[in-house]
């Protein structure tokens, strides 16, 4: 019987109710949640399971230990058998994916104000105030007071707001100001939190999340947490042996032969000075359910267009995408006004870290692999045949 695939599973609980496959990552987030620090950030491109993360620590965090355990007929997960309390907190989520931002913010505001009204609803409380960041602290408050634990907020493309104006400087001003607003109420509160996290595809410097919140431990570019999301080399041979046996015994294929084109095709992803790398969860998992397929899953899923205005802005080379030297200060740089086309290729999953010179400080960028090298090379190409990249 063919296995169940989590493609586009988002919802941790769903997941392992349903019986899809999990590649256990529980030990990692063990080893996260119960170090230094309460306040983190990571940037990882799209498609790359940021989303099951947020879903996967606000279930951990809601005390659902059942979850961790035997379940659906799959083993129990890493973190059950680990030192961890199982408290219930009070937990908002929020998930800033939804909603066409080049509207306004006011757009943004109704958002906000849906979601924190949901989950006010959610614990039998009444959202107070006029302004989203005024109900946001409110609800903090109020759930701190209530259960007297404090209160979890994760925030999925904390970004995408940004990301959806990047073109249009005055609406990305106002989107700028009024997350910057909002997001400071974390510092405000903290006394409140007990754990934070935000995921995104950028950092953008300027906004208060990043220039007020100092104590945001940034874990992009940690090596400790280089294979937080992705799949690598080891976890795909020991969670997909019989996917991997299926498409042998239907291709003919030697294994080396075939592991080998995996790796090519779609492995490479490198997030720290670390050398690890990692597959796209979405593209391996569509070449297994494809029973071995080669085809530019991810890229397919769509190219943002402020990445290829971007492109055309800052006249990058189309043709010399390679061997891209930049400094870890570069990374930093993620605001309309001093964004470098490279880093942002970078967190984009367009580019990944080929190598790194500990004593220059310098990391050099190159396609993760062939998946990402053809397909978006024919696409700039495509760009530049009609005239819209030099």
């Amino acid at each position: 019987m063919k296995r169940r695939l989590p493609i586009g599973i988002q919802d941790f609980i769903s997941l392992r109710e349903e019986g899809f496959c999990y590649v256990d990552k529980t030990a990692r987030i063990h080893q996260l949640i119960t170090g230094s620090g309460r306040a983190f950030f990571l940037s990882r491109p799209r498609r790359f399971g940021k989303s099951l993360l947020c879903s996967t620590l606000g279930a951990i965090f809601e005390g659902k230990r059942e979850l961790f355990g035997e379940i659906s007929g799959y083993p129990a997960l890493a973190i059950n058998s680990l030192e961890w309390e199982w408290e219930k907190h009070p937990l908002i989520k929020l998930d800033l994916s939804p909603g066409n931002y080049r509207e306004g913010t006011a757009i943004l505001d109704s958002l906000l104000k849906n979601e924190l009204d949901n989950i006010a609803r959610g614990y039998h409380l009444e959202l107070r105030g006029n302004y989203a960041p005024e109900q946001f602290a409110n609800l903090i408050q109020d759930l701190h007071t209530r259960f007297q634990k404090r209160a979890v907020v994760i925030v999925d493309e904390y970004d995408k707001p940004l990301l959806s104006t990047m073109d249009d400087g005055p609406i990305h001003s106002r989107m700028r100001d009024a997350l910057k607003a909002f997001y400071s109420v974390l510092k405000s509160f903290d006394k409140d939190l007990q754990f934070v996290f935000l995921t995104g595809v950028t950092k953008f410097s300027h906004v208060s999340i990043f220039s007020d919140l100092n104590h945001l431990v940034d874990l992009s570019l940690d090596p400790r947490y280089a294979d937080l999301c992705g799949i690598t080399q080891e976890e795909l041979e020991q969670n997909f042996g019989s996917e991997i046996k299926t498409i042998l015994n239907d291709s003919g294929k030697e294994r080396i032969e075939y592991l080998g084109e995996l790796r090519r095709f779609y492995n490479g992803y490198r997030f720290s000075q670390k050398q690890l790398t990692v597959y796209n969860p979405f593209g391996i998992l569509n070449h297994f359910d494809k029973t071995g397929e080669f085809l530019p899953y991810w890229y397919d899923t769509g190219t943002p267009t402020f990445l290829i205005n971007l492109i055309i802005k800052q006249k990058i080379n189309i043709f010399d995408l390679t061997n891209l030297h930049i400094t870890y200060e570069d990374f930093q740089k993620y605001d309309i006004e001093t964004m470098k086309a490279e880093p942002l290729l970078y967190q984009s999953g367009y580019l990944t870290i080929k190598d790194y010179d500990e004593e220059l400080n310098l990391f050099t960028l190159d396609y993760p692999n062939e998946e990402v090298r053809n397909s978006f090379s024919r696409s700039l190409m495509e760009h530049q045949g009609t005239g819209k990249l030099l």
